[in-house]
């Protein structure tokens, strides 16, 4: 796809395109408009070319680049979690700082097809390409052919089953997530437990006690979190202020909606993304007047989070740090740097804003 398309459908330049494609710094005089080339390029899957690049520029090293594939671990689209579509964006910006190529997106059906069966053996031997196409079961999972050049960055904690499948498809892997891996592969984490205890304390510091939790509830480290930030205040646990959802808006919105119509309700709701957030707040402001206003904090800081009615009370992860630091564990993995498996653990920190309050007074 050429820049002149790009230029045509964003009603702009094709000089201003290619110093937003190829400068992640550059800022454009109309708010909003590099960002509205960035949608169009990504949804018409245009790639910077960074050897390109570098030949308009008149240097002779034109080696391939070093393409990196996504995997959404979570979701099977990136606009379904903003946390994890942002995290994306910073990551295209990190791609074209380093010369990097961006390559596949991927999602569990995808990894599901490639391995062709419901499980995954607990080791898959490596084989490479050429020996791969002259075996006749070339489909079976024994036989997935390793990607030459290309790395891998999981978005989310990476189902059991498809690890041996990425780490049998890919020689380079990092993941970015808020649930650390028993050490199967480098990772960059914000640890999603000790976000959760900062939230629920904050909410136990302003006075409450009757406190939801909204979330997922599956191995999830955020209700783990939830749940010893009450042990720790000898707060007995009420099963039914526990409501397990997806973690989407929707989810949120509807979770909320039903809350609603509860003979206990909680003083103050804890939910486990922002996402999930959004729509309890939309939840809350067609309904206010019923007069029920609980305090809700959650955990992310998106961008939308800044734009409720109330400010939504946050734990901010630091995604600009993580697909910083996922990318440069990616290539110094490439580049022989190091051979065990890493763990990167970054802080979160609170975001207080007006979501929260004390309780009212009985």
């Amino acid at each position: 796809m050429s820049l002149q398309e790009i230029a045509r459908l964003a009603g702009t330049s094709v000089s201003t395109v290619s110093r937003v494609l190829n400068n992640p710094a550059h800022h454009c005089n109309n708010p909003g408009l590099a960002d509205h080339i960035w949608k169009i390029a990504d949804s018409l899957h245009y790639v910077p070319n960074p050897a390109a690049r570098r030949l308009r520029l008149g240097s002779t090293d034109i080696a391939e680049p070093f393409t990196v594939d996504i995997f959404l671990a979570r979701f099977d689209s990136i606009d379904k979690d903003a946390f994890f579509r942002e995290l994306f964006w910073i990551l295209k910006e990190e791609l074209i700082q380093n010369n990097c190529v961006l390559g596949e997106i991927q999602n569990p059906l995808d990894m599901t097809e490639l391995s062709n069966s419901g499980s995954a053996p607990d080791h898959v031997p490596y084989k490479p390409v050429q020996k791969v196409q002259s075996e006749k079961s070339s489909h079976s999972l024994a036989f997935i052919a390793r990607k030459p050049n290309t790395g891998l960055i999981i978005l989310g904690k990476c189902p059991p089953r498809f690890v041996p499948i990425v780490k049998k498809r890919y020689a380079y892997l990092v993941g970015i997530d808020r649930n650390p891996t028993e050490y199967e592969y480098d990772e960059v984490v914000c640890n999603g437990q000790a976000a959760a205890e900062l939230a629920v304390e904050h909410l136990i510091g302003l006075g409450h006690k009757n406190i939801a939790y909204i979330g997922d509830c599956t191995y999830e480290t955020r209700y783990i979190g939830y749940y010893q930030a009450l042990i720790n205040h000898k707060i007995a646990l009420n099963y039914e202020n526990i409501y397990p959802t997806d973690q989407t808006q929707e989810q949120g919105f509807h979770t909320m909606t039903a809350l609603l119509d509860s003979p206990r309700r909680p003083t103050a709701i804890f939910c486990a993304n922002d996402c999930t957030a959004l729509g309890v707040l939309d939840a809350l402001k067609r309904h206010k007047k019923r007069g029920y206003f609980p305090s809700i904090i959650s955990i992310d800081n998106i961008n939308d989070s800044q734009k409720t009615v109330p400010m939504l009370t946050t734990i901010d992860i630091p995604k600009k740090e993580m697909g910083h630091l996922a990318l440069t564990l990616l290539l110094d993995r490439k580049n022989g740097h190091h051979h065990e498996n890493v763990r990167l653990e970054l802080p979160c920190r609170l975001v207080s804003r007006e979501s929260c309050t004390p309780p009212p007074r009985p």
